[in-house]
């Protein structure tokens, strides 16, 4: 399964990547706003600078919600670098988008996916990837693994190249039940991520070995 980092911070992305285990980075307008980044031409440069930690996939998502408009903001981000995967929402122009980027050869990401049927919807049009929102579905007191499960089965069933990428990730637990479940991909915040080195039995053994490692030197 593939790591990546959802988060507009530069510093947070260079840790990651640090790590050696993260595969791409997912970001959005909100994610830009809270690290303080304006205007069209930071925010792109931003992207810019991401794709220069990263060698994995980077969405950039468009703000547009016309098809016209996905198509315009779509191109230029794919033109900022080899790496940008355009981030397109679960609309019907947003669709008839996917199917166009998809006959050009510009990879996408289909955001805000909350049922399977829009999740098929994605994969006939073609996408990279799909993203079903696990936290915002438990949210409203569903089972957001329910979704990723009906998701893996359908694509199995038809044989579809589209990669589930869970987002919406609160925890590690939901890293570790999506892995289970069979996404290709999981997005979230660094310190889920971290969250996974952490189990009590890990921290006693350490302190066991260096406390016996103390004891036999001089």
């Amino acid at each position: 399964m593939k790591f990546f980092i959802d988060t507009a911070n530069l510093a947070e992305i260079e840790e990651a990547a640090a790590l050696g285990i993260i595969d791409g980075v997912t970001t959005n307008p909100s994610l830009m706003a809270k690290e303080g980044i304006k205007g069209e031409a930071n925010i792109l440069q931003h992207y810019r600078d991401i794709c220069k930690i990263v060698d994995g996939d980077v969405s950039a998502e468009v703000v547009a919600t016309d098809f016209e408009g996905i198509v315009k903001e779509g191109e230029e981000l794919a033109a900022l670098a080899d790496n940008i995967v355009v981030k397109v929402p679960m609309i019907k122009d947003g669709v008839k988008a996917l199917s166009h980027f998809s006959k050009n050869g510009i990879a996408t990401n289909c955001t805000l996916v909350f049922s399977a049927g829009q999740a098929l919807l994605a994969a006939k049009a073609g996408a990279t990837y799909v993203s079903p929102f696990i936290g915002r579905i438990d949210d409203v007191t569903w089972d957001g693994m329910d979704l990723i499960n009906d998701i893996v089965e359908i694509y199995a069933n038809y044989g579809f190249e589209t990669q589930i990428l869970a987002a919406s990730i609160r925890n590690p637990l939901h890293i570790t039940k999506c892995a289970l479940l069979g996404a290709d991909v999981v997005t979230c915040p660094l310190k889920a991520i971290l969250g996974l080195l952490k189990h009590p039995l890990t921290d006693i053994g350490l302190a066991k070995f260096l406390a016996d490692a103390k004891k036999s030197r001089p």
